[in-house]
């Protein structure tokens, strides 16, 4: 039953990370976090560190899911690799430090600053204006410098949360005037250098390196990674006839929907 659940929501992580650039981390973490504290005993070591295990193994089916989706993003001609080369190298830099960050956090810590996390970027979406309607922009492009102090933070948080950057790049971009066909597309190779680099971490630094149990590598647990890994691939491949083919408005309106079902996921999961 576990992991037939996986791969239900490894399913839907599939089409989210299609069609909005989510890569997976909005359900893979809420869904890992509420299953390990359900099968385990409160106060044995994989409850106290349930939230940054959840963290790990979403950054680790990242690195598929994120990859899979940009392939097909690539095909279709809807990715920009010129500011992507531009934002890689802060976002890389930020996932290290944020990683880190995690394995020194009290996993209760983690799970309410991934509460807040979604809650602000549910309000700024919704409420500021340039998000849900698309704003003819007037700024200019991103140079290396201002590329660079923008990449830290989205790898820091989304390292931190596991929630990929989906949140931070795809409002920058959509209020820079990008279509958000465009702007989820460009979330999906910004995500592979945090999760690469994310991954490595929580799986071979010293301080992950805890006592889980079979299926682990430090802090992911690869039997979990796996089966949201093969939802996610059957997810993409329902979800691909749709890439380019919902309006604008309501792409954006979904988006921050399904922003509202992750927030709510959250609140109700007690440790």
């Amino acid at each position: 039953m576990f992991y037939a659940l996986l791969v239900a929501f490894g399913l839907c992580a599939g089409v989210t990370t299609l069609l909005f650039g989510f890569g997976g981390g909005f359900f893979a973490v809420p869904l890992l976090y509420a299953l390990l504290l359900a099968s385990h005993e409160a106060g044995s070591v994989v409850s106290q560190h349930a939230m940054q295990i959840a963290v790990a193994t979403s950054a680790a089916v990242m690195i598929v899911s994120s990859a899979l989706a940009s392939w097909r993003h690539h095909r279709a001609g809807s990715l920009d690799w010129a500011l992507v080369r531009l934002l890689v190298p802060g976002i890389g830099l930020g996932a290290l430090l944020g990683a880190i960050a995690a394995l020194w956090l009290d996993s209760d810590w983690l799970r309410w600053l991934f509460v807040a996390y979604v809650l602000a970027s549910l309000l700024d979406g919704w409420f500021r204006p340039g998000f849900v309607a698309k704003t003819r922009s007037q700024r200019p492009p991103l140079g290396p410098g201002h590329s660079t102090l923008i990449g830290v933070p989205i790898g820091a948080v989304a390292a931190l949360l596991g929630v990929g950057g989906s949140v931070m790049t795809v409002p920058l971009m959509r209020r820079r005037g990008a279509s958000m066909l465009t702007a989820t597309a460009m979330a999906n190779p910004l995500s592979l250098p945090m999760a690469l680099v994310a991954t490595l971490t929580y799986a071979l630094l010293p301080q992950a390196q805890l006592t889980l149990g079979v299926g682990y590598l430090g802090l992911v647990n690869l039997y979990a990674a796996t089966a949201l890994v093969a939802g996610a691939w059957l997810g993409m491949a329902l979800a691909a006839p749709l890439v380019g083919r919902i309006n604008d408005t309501l792409h954006a309106r979904a988006y921050l929907l399904l922003l509202g079902g992750v927030l709510l996921t959250m609140l109700l999961v007690r440790s």
